[in-house]
């Protein structure tokens, strides 16, 4: 009853694609029942004329999925009625404009001892996202065939995961599966929220460079299945999907969806949000108040660690990321703006300083490396040579006031802001900075647990100076369930904007002296001449010369997908600590 992903690029061979071809089977009927044909469709017509048009929508959607245009007919109430065999049995089924009920036909026994409501089965119309002719074709036969029937295809939710299965409804006339197909078509249309024409980016370099093999097997034939026209670009180097995203006619789409990981996502992202100011002609040369980007954007994860997916959708999992931008799921997100010296640097969701951006720049420095052994160099050298940034940290905060919450919105978190500045000097480890909770395997709870992805605030994770045995607790931590900040060295502050100006200076070098080695990690910072501070953006590396103020934006990007506590994920432990 149910499709394989894979196997849906075969299943399209399988049945028709456009209601041309439904209409074409009515010339397959015997020749002598041609005129019986045509008589019994004008009196069908006359008498549907008397009670209802076939072609009258259902459904209009005017902010989701779940809105519906008022007709004359309740819910419940029946629009089309027959008979189909469903896995070799006859079944009445039964089409309201709500959901699709099947029922086995059988013969009444004498004590007709049966319970019709325990066998009758149906799919709400709201979970499916395609209807197809279904015929069988001979050997090397691309159109026509024999009609059997047509297929629904909906989506089904266990647990955090989605998947797509089929409804077989097998009938062999010509007409009847011609009402049944044109109703569900015409209902179907009406979710306005689902996407019809996307915008689709990949990086073919991504992670294990799989990320468009991912998108032809397992994307592309379920976008197929539910009519959604793509537009694809395979980039060619960074800033590519940027450049594009610049220019193009954002108008063509219902939304952009990017396959790739956090460095991916993190430029497609900051290339919508970065044209909304153009269009609104927004000056980025100074501090100033975006507006939301045009379009929605759905991520399929191709990357190595895909912490906004994960934060977004609970799961690493393609087929379904795919089926939340395919049923129009949408969910609104915080950003972050990172401005340096007056100016906007870029958009993003998360950014690290000190620990997590040296471990960046180095594993930049040796990309000649295969990825997870790189990372894992990167990771070693980093924590042999720990050393603290000097370091001023300026921020405001935001507290969660959950006492004054409104029965009605209970949902929903209030913030509470005190505009004054409140001031950090020290010797710092890592700083990060994060508008999402940044859920992912080696991080199930995440590596900010303490926010949401539209809480209106951010997490600020200060770990201050402390021995390298300490520390690498800390990291451990993170896969487990034990609190990851419950250390005397760690503070956290939910705030709304943050100022951090390094007195260190610059990237460290990448060959270490031994005076360095052997100098007393606790107390020595990081000291070079180049002037240049490696952040770790959303997984992209950027060397800031000075200072970088970041503040956060609420529910300034949708996202195809929804909001989740917590990723449904078997922990990953970094087998190098």
């Amino acid at each position: 009853m149910s499709e394989s992903p894979r196997k849906s690029i075969h299943v399209l061979h399988a049945w028709s694609e456009s209601q041309e071809v439904l209409t074409n089977t009515q010339m397959l009927s015997p020749r002598g029942a041609r005129k019986r044909v045509k008589v019994k469709k004008k009196k069908r017509k006359q008498r549907q004329g008397e009670q209802r048009s076939v072609s009258d929508p259902q459904l209009r959607s005017g902010g989701g999925d779940h809105a519906r245009k008022e007709t004359k007919y309740k819910a419940d109430e029946p629009i089309v009625r027959g008979i189909f065999q469903i896995e070799k049995k006859s079944h009445d089924v039964v089409l309201t404009a709500t959901r699709v009920t099947w029922t086995p036909i059988e013969p009444e026994t004498p004590t007709a001892e049966h319970d019709v409501k325990k066998q009758e089965e149906y799919v709400e119309l709201q979970d499916v996202f395609a209807v197809k002719v279904k015929r069988r074709r001979s050997a090397g036969q691309q159109t026509g065939g024999t009609l059997l029937g047509i297929t629904l295809f909906y989506c089904k939710k266990k647990g955090l995961k989605l998947k797509d299965h089929t409804i077989h409804l097998n009938n062999l006339s010509a007409d009847h599966c011609e009402i049944w197909f044109k109703t569900l078509k015409e209902i179907l249309n009406g979710f306005k929220n689902r996407p019809k024409s996307l915008k689709v980016f990949i990086n073919p370099s991504s992670h294990k460079k799989e990320a468009y093999k991912i998108y032809l097997d397992e994307v592309a034939p379920l976008f197929k299945l539910a009519d959604i026209q793509a537009d694809v670009t395979v980039t060619e180097r960074k800033g590519h999907a940027l450049s594009i995203l610049k220019d193009c006619i954002l108008e063509d789409y219902d939304g952009v969806v990017c396959v790739g990981g956090d460095g991916s996502v993190a430029e497609v992202a900051h290339g919508l949000l970065l044209r909304a100011q153009m269009d609104a002609g927004r000056d980025t040369d100074s501090i100033f108040t975006p507006v939301q980007a045009a379009l929605p954007l759905g991520i399929i994860p191709a990357g190595s660690t895909d912490v906004v997916a994960c934060s977004v959708y609970g799961i690493r999992h393609v087929v379904t990321a795919a089926m939340h931008i395919i049923m129009g799921s949408r969910q609104s997100v915080d950003v972050c703006s990172f401005s340096s010296m007056g100016r906007l640097v870029r958009f993003g969701f998360s950014a690290m300083f000190g620990f997590g951006g040296r471990t960046l720049a180095l594993a930049e420095k040796h990309r000649w490396m295969p990825p997870s052994q790189r990372r894992e160099f990167a990771l070693i050298k980093t924590l042999a040579n720990l050393k603290p940034e000097d370091c001023e940290l300026s921020f405001i905060t935001s507290t969660r006031n959950e006492d004054q919450r409104d029965e009605q919105n209970s949902d929903r978190e209030d913030i509470c802001e005190d505009d004054s500045w409140q001031t950090r000097r020290g010797l710092y480890l890592n700083v990060s900075i994060m508008a999402i909770p940044c859920l992912c395997s080696m991080a199930p709870r995440g590596l900010a647990p303490n926010t949401r992805l539209n809480n209106g605030s951010m997490a600020l994770i200060a770990v201050g100076n402390t021995s390298r045995s300490e520390f690498i607790k800390h990291l451990k931590r993170y896969s487990s369930t034990n609190n990851q900040f419950s250390f005397s060295f760690i503070e956290t502050h939910t705030v709304k904007t943050v100022r951090l100006r390094p007195h260190s200076q610059g990237i460290w070098a990448d060959d270490i002296t031994e005076e360095h080695e052997e100098s007393d990690s606790k107390t020595t910072p990081i000291i070079s001449s180049e002037g240049m501070h490696p952040w770790n953006i959303d997984g992209d590396l950027l060397e800031i010369p000075s200072e970088l103020l970041i503040r956060v934006h609420p529910h300034l990007l949708t996202l195809f997908g929804g909001d989740v506590e917590e990723a449904e994920e078997a922990p990953v432990k970094c087998s190098c600590i």
